[in-house]
């Protein structure tokens, strides 16, 4: 179940609250389900209770025992939970992972994208300068992908030459509106604050990261640091986990097996304990999907032990650390199993590219990305199976979730106009 089903599915209990005649209030139009803050629980939190109570004339807590019991009779709601003043913390029945890893393997690189046309066209105007241009580029791209018709033109003369062949900007003035839509209907000026120096030199997928990355308003880095290929480079760290997903596709058919969305439980992603040290006695547990504390320097592990074969890491890259062991605990029952943190930025991906697009903030996407490259790192070790173990329903599954990052990265790259390498 992605956010936006969630949030019709809040609007559901809503409605037969209404219908029933214990809530007097105007249904909303739409409703906001975020990750659980300080003091939540469960997947996904609401505060629709808090908005409802006052028209209602009814106590927070009191409306959010109305929507709580409707909310968890729902189909995919395994549990709802209330929290501080009003809050709906809601935690996803165990199959909801599975039918959205499921559907983003159907969508492919195209998961969040909106097939209808919406009827609206957009005139994006920017100054001549480097940084407007690209930003403008993916801006437009970003509203194409959300069904809107996109017309771009450029002030104070044409994108120069060089920014055309190296970072791969469109010219302006060209009606790229989808078919049957009409002229232009709104206008946008996209102005952020310019490059201090040019970014040819980085290439085509480094110089069009160092301007989209930082926000609007912010001032670009125009460095080799983009270059580097080191963990403490974002765009790294998200180009390095598609192609070692793609990787893992190619050597898991060479093992006779491929993805099969299943139920994986939140820590099977961790290293095998021969490939990180153990946690020390007394230390305290790291939150799930938080990142691992690097080692000291002299210390400090790779994936390369744990790597694909016919994937070498190159030669001096120190690639993000291999998570620890995780500690031994029961096993869950099926129903009991928390959701993979890896999820998370997975069912949000619709609602990032929705709100780049319509903010026209494309550095939101890029730090998206980032946060998806970050959450399936850990998983990769323990995609394939090892030494004489036979692939199982779990590496399948494995194998299906990591599969479904790779699809969003790919495509949230392409909209960045940014290559999605097969090798690196």
């Amino acid at each position: 179940m992605t956010p936006v089903e969630l949030s019709r599915t809040v609007l559901g209990a809503v409605r037969r609250a209404v219908d029933d005649g214990v809530l007097d209030v105007a249904v909303p139009e739409r409703v906001k389900v975020t990750a659980p803050g300080p003091g939540g629980c469960g997947d996904y939190a609401t505060n629709i209770a808090l908005q409802l109570a006052r028209p209602a004339g009814q106590p927070p807590l009191q409306v959010a025992e109305i929507l709580r019991a409707r909310l968890a009779a729902s189909d995919g709601v395994r549990d709802v939970v209330v929290t501080g003043p009003g809050f709906l913390n809601i935690t996803l029945g165990g199959a909801a992972g599975v039918d959205l890893v499921a559907e983003i393997l159907r969508r492919g690189p195209r998961y969040g994208f909106v097939d209808e046309p919406s009827g609206e066209v957009v005139h994006l105007r920017a100054p001549c300068e480097v940084r407007a241009v690209v930003v403008m580029d993916v801006v437009g791209r970003l509203l194409r992908s959300q069904g809107v018709g996109v017309r771009t033109s450029c002030e104070g003369g044409a994108p120069d030459g060089e920014w055309i062949t190296v970072l791969g900007v469109r010219g302006g003035g060209v009606d790229e509106g989808l078919p049957g839509q009409a002229a232009s209907s709104a206008g946008h000026v996209i102005q952020p604050v310019p490059a201090p120096a040019s970014p040819l030199h980085l290439g085509h997928d480094a110089g069009r990261w160092a301007l989209i990355h930082p926000a609007g308003h912010d001032r670009p880095r125009i460095s080799d640091e983009h270059l580097v290929q080191r963990e403490g480079n974002p765009l790294f760290r998200v180009r390095y986990a598609h192609a070692r997903i793609r990787a893992l596709s190619r050597n898991a058919a060479d093992l006779g097996f491929r993805a099969e969305p299943g139920p994986i439980e939140p820590d099977s992603g961790h290293a095998h304990p021969a490939d990180a040290p153990a946690r020390p006695a007394g230390a305290p547990a790291r939150p799930m999907g938080a990142a691992a504390h690097p080692p000291a320097p002299s210390a400090r592990p790779t994936y390369a032990a744990a790597h694909p074969a016919g994937t070498p890491t190159p030669t001096g890259v120190t690639t993000p650390d291999a998570p620890r062991a995780a500690h031994a605990h029961p096993t869950p029952r099926d129903s009991e199993v928390t959701p993979h943190p890896l999820l998370h930025p997975l069912a949000d991906h619709p609602r990032m590219l929705a709100r780049a697009a319509a903010h026209r903030a494309p550095d939101r996407l890029a730090r998206h990305l980032v946060s998806v490259a970050d959450a399936v790192l850990p998983l990769l070790p323990a995609v394939l199976p090892r030494g004489a173990e036979k692939p199982s329903a779990t590496h399948r599954a494995r194998l299906a979730l990591a599969e479904a990052a790779g699809a969003v990265l790919a495509g949230g790259l392409s909209l960045l106009g940014i290559d999605a390498p097969e090798h690196l």
